[in-house]
């Protein structure tokens, strides 16, 4: 692709099946596809960025499907390859606003087989944002190889990284995200965290303040911690920390809301805003998505989101 890209990301990418009743009960799974790091694609995607996305895709009665709907969003597919595996598979429930069930199908999936052979040191270079997670890293050690040298190259030409270990238990352990985010912390622009997950298990400070400030100590320049417990977001950079609230607590499925938010303050980053305008426009696009079932399905459209935000802020 000659075109230079807003966002680069690397990821997996999953056949999401999800339902409003019980699993017990349900009838019927609507088809549908997911992945945290796709998901933060598609998110910038939607808002108006132009976007590639780097993952294997397992050569199965699901490819067709995946593929020809991401090129229908328009997402640059162009270094997607084809893998023996199968993709990989996730089943939600949401029977309630205060119940989930959710089972992955994860392992040996055809994400698993990314490697550095995969990375186009040219496509990286082409982009403004490369953007990783540590779910990419645990995906298999030469995909956690691949996303270290993706990232290795992009700080080495100019182009802007950004990362979410996004720690979750059923996936990796606290000493796996603490090695994923240590062999990336020296090559990082933008971090993003949650401070339920993420800070307490990897970092283990329970400031936000104080947290931000070791993670500028360390040359990461921009911070934006995720609080459940507050609410909003605290977003540290050039010196300064500012708190913003969530959009809306009214919501009905959080599942990826936090992938929709990366890839909303990406593309308000990459189109003008300044670091703590892009924080108020992601939580549109979180709270938006959040209003609706299934990972990316709920993702917003650009018309909806520029029109709150232009409504809020002037």
């Amino acid at each position: 692709m000659d075109e230079k890209l807003d966002i680069v990301a690397i990821g997996e990418s999953l056949v999401e099946l999800s339902t409003n009743a019980k699993m017990s009960s349900a009838g019927c799974l609507y088809k549908y596809y997911g992945g945290d790091a796709l998901a933060t694609a598609v998110s910038a995607l939607r808002m108006g960025s132009k976007v590639g996305f780097i993952t294997r895709v397992g050569n199965d009665p699901f490819k067709d499907f995946l593929l020809d709907n991401w090129q229908n969003e328009g997402l640059d597919i162009s270094q997607v390859k084809l893998s023996n595996e199968a993709n990989g598979m996730y089943v939600i429930a949401r029977p309630t606003l205060d119940e989930k069930e959710i089972v992955y199908y994860r392992k040996k999936i055809a994400p698993s087989k990314l490697s550095i052979d995969d990375i186009d040191a040219e496509y990286i270079k082409n982009s403004s944002v490369l953007y990783a997670s540590g779910i990419t890293q645990s995906l298999s050690a030469s995909a956690n190889e691949a996303v270290e040298y993706a990232f290795k190259t992009a700080k080495e030409n100019g182009v802007l990284t950004a990362y979410d270990p996004n720690y979750y238990s059923a996936i990796t352990t606290a000493d796996e995200a603490k090695e994923n985010f240590s062999r990336l912390s020296d090559y990082v622009d933008v971090l993003f965290m949650s401070t339920k997950h993420d800070v307490i298990n990897i970092l283990e400070i329970d400031s936000p303040e104080n947290i931000i400030k070791k993670l500028w100590d360390m040359g990461i320049q921009t911070v934006i911690l995720k609080s459940s417990d507050r609410k909003g977001y605290y977003t540290g950079y050039n010196g300064n920390i500012v708190f913003t609230d969530f959009y809306t607590t009214d919501y009905i499925d959080t599942t990826c809301s936090g992938d929709a938010f990366n890839g909303g303050f990406l593309h308000a980053l990459t189109h003008g805003f300044t670091h703590f305008e892009a924080v108020k426009f992601a939580s549109v696009v979180a709270g938006l998505q959040a209003k609706g079932i299934g990972a990316i399905k709920s993702i917003p459209y650009k018309d909806e989101v520029y029109s709150i935000y232009r409504g809020n802020n002037g």
